[in-house]
């Protein structure tokens, strides 16, 4: 237990190679126009995501230039954090083929393997103790940073049991993160799945064009593919299947107006902001509650299509898991015609309309999209029957997607719940242990 773990500061704990503490390269030896194509990858607070794994777009320097930062070079298991901007967040390393380098504004730790298992020094720090570490000597004036950031980390204590337990408790914590990082990954999988389907019959007409050259579609029934036409005309949109129509997006779609006021909300109403939705990905992985909010909100139901009309080049646009209220800065989306639903949400997932709404947008700093902008994309809209088809043939795909994010939520919410309580000693690893095997069995 807690009583035979000793006291460390992070000082103690470092390796004894030279820059295991570490600043990024001051922004005059990184400059944007240093950045290539390809080659080493600049980890920035933007890659920081909810669980260990880096995420999100990489900008990348030239080995040549990497090699110029000398300490700023990362090595599989080093600690990074933010010490301007996102303060309180952590990340670690990969051990993978590819190449890190610190951006200007990230600090690392190299851990001393004999005294610290680094994965559970990240654990430390995703508790609330370690984050409470890492924001108390931060100011939030302007951009939030913190003065002398090295002195600040080197400073942090923290209690450590021995090597070998600290390697079990973070296995078991990072057993539930593995679990997380799976379900998520079938998500994009399942997500990719439902993509390639719209973009064959919707985009590339590839049933149309099999028929027009004489053969049957691939993966497809006889009945089906006779719903399709075996020719193409021409449009204001090109070539388009015999038949079909261009026409607005508004006309199968439309957003729900609905709205809640403070005063009626209930503390265990599921609440979505836009700093909850992840951007280029349908499902979501985080959510709050109406507890705490002061302004009118807007209602959504189950299946229902989020979009977030503020900044829309964000991409953020997912299926709702359940029924709850979000920001007005969402737009709650539906299909008129629940056969129209497939194609209606893919159309509003696409890279295309995203570039469109993003045209359209307004106001310098906050540039949002309206509802009639959106709503004015022109699209192609088969007959009903087609597009109740392919809704039929997807929906199992947005249930098992639904289903991970329920699914990975209760993980998350098992290992918040047991990160604090382990990483402290309070509770017992072979109790943790029992308590994943009951959710997990």
């Amino acid at each position: 237990m807690s009583s035979d773990w000793s006291e460390y500061c992070i000082d103690d704990i470092k390796a004894k190679s030279p820059s295991s503490i570490a600043i990024g390269p001051f922004g005059s030896r990184m400059k944007s126009d240093c950045y290539v194509e390809s080659g080493v990858r600049v980890v920035r607070g933007t890659n920081l995501s909810e669980g260990p794994t880096l995420s999100g777009e990489f900008v990348f320097i030239s080995p040549e230039k990497a090699a110029e930062l000398g300490g700023a070079n990362l090595d599989p298991s080093d600690l990074v954090f933010p010490h301007r901007g996102a303060i309180g967040e952590v990340g670690i390393i990969p051990d993978d083929d590819e190449k890190y380098v610190l951006s200007s504004s990230l600090m690392k730790l190299k851990c001393d393997l004999l005294k610290a298992d680094p994965k559970f020094i990240y654990y430390f720090f995703k508790s609330s103790v370690g984050r409470f570490e890492l924001l108390k000597n931060s100011s939030q004036v302007g951009t939030p940073g913190i003065g002398q950031p090295l002195t600040s980390l080197k400073s942090i204590r923290l209690r450590l049991p021995d090597i070998a337990e600290q390697k079990r408790i973070s296995a078991a914590l990072g057993s539930l993160d593995n679990r997380i990082t799976l379900l998520r990954e079938t998500n994009q999988t399942l997500e990719a799945i439902a993509q390639a389907l719209f973009k064959s019959w919707f985009v590339d007409f590839d049933p149309v064009r099999a028929k027009s050259e004489g053969r049957m579609p691939e993966g497809m029934d006889e009945a089906t593919a006779a719903l399709f036409p075996d020719s193409f005309e021409m449009s204001e949109l090109g070539e388009i299947p015999r038949g079909w129509q261009v026409g607005d997006i508004g006309e199968i779609g439309e957003i729900s107006t609905q709205k809640i006021h403070p005063g009626e909300f209930r503390s265990e109403i599921k609440y979505v902001g836009l700093e909850h939705m992840p951007r280029k990905c349908l499902s979501l992985s985080e959510w709050g509650s109406s507890a705490g909010l002061e302004s009118s909100k807007a209602v959504f139901k189950k299946g229902s299509v989020l979009f977030g009309k503020l900044r829309p080049y964000f991409h953020k646009v997912v299926i709702a898991p359940f029924d709850g209220i979000c920001s007005t800065d969402i737009l709650v989306c539906q299909p008129k015609n629940p056969g129209n639903g497939g194609i209606f949400c893919l159309h509003l997932f696409s890279d295309e309309l995203i570039n469109f709404a993003d045209r359209l947008s307004n106001g310098a700093k906050m540039p949002r999209v309206s509802w009639a902008d959106v709503a004015s994309y022109k699209i192609v809209i088969p007959p009903i029957d087609i597009s109740t088809v392919f809704s039929k043939l997807i929906q199992p795909l947005f249930d098992a997607i639904l289903g991970n994010v329920h699914r990975s939520k209760t993980l998350q919410e098992l290992r918040d719940s047991l990160l604090p309580r382990l990483i402290s000693g309070q509770l017992r690893l072979p109790d943790a242990e029992a308590e994943i095997e009951a959710l997990t069995a």
